[in-house]
């Protein structure tokens, strides 16, 4: 069944287009693939301002020209901008992981990412936002092994009655100037369409959905059967960090987030390894086909799918690529990695004090990491352990979600942590 375009006024659907939607990067360089005539591509649906708006800032791949040259330095594992990951060794007892929870030693690591484009299956972004790469300590923590899915998040609703953004009428002071019968609540669903189209305009592939929430991922018409052990989507930053708050836990911060996701390696391009493929098997749901119009599920995922389905990395996560993007705690912003002295080590970095993506300078936004199901070469692959992600904070699509840690609670008198090089 498919769900309705809301039908707001010119003004609102833009706004909401362009906040919401992360994944899909905007280049002219899209402009000479695939390329359609306009008047056979989907036809732009007669959403709203505040539609359109929430579309484009909930979605956050864009490219910002760096060298092809730049990729050369990923053959060896990020050449000299990546030094060895020298992981902490406890002298004390840690559990190192129970059911649900996977034991994240820290340590010293370098952070970010070089230039993938000109490299097999990297795409044609250059993330210059996650550069330079410079070199950052987080302490010991746990982290959960899988993205929260949709029965966790269930149960922390019935718990609390909790309700989601998307599930909240938007509020005149959001909109000043807009009719209260256009306040709808809903969010930003992915809504592939039925021909190739140009890669320079997302709303050809984006859709701001009424009644589209977390119980409802892809609008009205659709529900949570069969998919409890998916991860819950639809969720907004402050969704997130509610849960994490009623679990005893929290958000990673970007740096944990990364050093977790690089196991213990140094500069490796995913989770796994350097390579997309390993043995000819697919490590991750990612979107293989024509983007965005037909996704034929070489890696037997169409769409978002179950947690545990690809192998777990060195630490024992799964899902650390692709599938649903991951809410950090941060804020982001494309400059903050210029903030850090090359010759001093970060200690436990949180982020900058505030927001800043000079696409959209006004909207408040949270890192992302990790990659979707909708991560292709051939637009967007920041499924890369060092890229990053964003999104805005009050904003939730369907290839969103999180997953949370928890602080160690070692004993005061724990000794002096040494650290080993890998």
């Amino acid at each position: 069944m498919k769900s309705k375009h809301i039908s707001l006024p010119g003004i609102i659907t833009a706004l909401l287009l362009s906040s919401a939607i992360f994944q899909s990067c905007h280049t002219a360089d899209h402009k000479d693939q695939n390329k359609t005539d306009t008047a056979t591509s989907r036809p732009a649906t007669a959403t709203s301002a505040a539609a359109g708006f929430k579309v484009k800032v909930a979605i956050s791949c864009t490219k910002n020209g760096m060298i092809r040259e730049d990729s050369i330095l990923y053959m060896h594992q990020g050449g000299e901008s990546f030094q060895p990951t020298i992981v902490n060794v406890s002298n004390t007892s840690v559990n190192k992981a129970d059911n649900d929870m996977a034991w994240i030693p820290g340590g010293t690591f370098s952070m970010g990412g070089v230039n993938p484009a000109g490299m097999t299956d990297g795409g044609m972004e250059a993330m210059d936002d996650a550069r330079p790469v410079h070199r950052v300590l987080v302490d010991g923590f746990y982290m959960d092994k899988t993205e929260v899915t949709n029965a966790q998040f269930a149960k922390f609703v019935k718990a609390t009655g909790y309700i989601t953004v998307a599930e909240q009428k938007p509020t005149a002071e959001e909109f000043p100037g807009v009719p209260a019968e256009d306040l709808v609540a809903g969010s930003v669903v992915f809504t592939p369409p039925n021909q190739k189209v140009p890669l320079d305009d997302i709303s050809q592939w984006w859709s701001y959905k009424k009644g589209a929430d977390w119980r409802h991922p892809l609008g009205p018409g659709s529900d949570l059967k069969g998919k409890e052990n998916f991860p819950v989507v639809q969720v907004a930053w402050e969704d997130a960090a509610a849960y994490a708050k009623w679990a005893g836990k929290r958000l990673p911060t970007e740096a944990e987030w990364e050093f977790a996701a690089r196991g213990g390696k140094a500069g490796e391009l995913y989770p796994w390894g350097n390579q997309l493929k390993q043995d000819g098997r697919w490590m991750a749901n990612t979107f293989q086909g024509s983007f965005p119009n037909q996704d034929n599920a070489e890696d037997g995922e169409t769409g978002l799918g179950p947690v545990k389905k690809y192998p777990a990395n060195a630490y024992g996560l799964y899902d650390m690529a692709g599938n649903a993007w991951e809410w950090c705690a941060d804020w982001y912003r494309n400059d903050y990695y210029n903030s850090f002295n090359p010759t001093v080590v970060a200690r436990n970095p949180k982020g900058p004090a505030d927001s800043y993506d000079p696409q959209e300078p006004g909207q408040k936004k949270k890192v992302q990491r990790g990659g979707s199901f909708l991560c292709t070469d051939q637009y967007c692959t920041r499924y890369m352990v060092g890229s990053r992600g964003k999104g805005e904070y009050r904003s939730a699509t369907n290839h969103v979600g999180f997953r949370c840690v928890q602080d160690t609670k070692q004993s005061n008198q724990t000794k002096q942590v040494t650290q080993k090089s890998l």
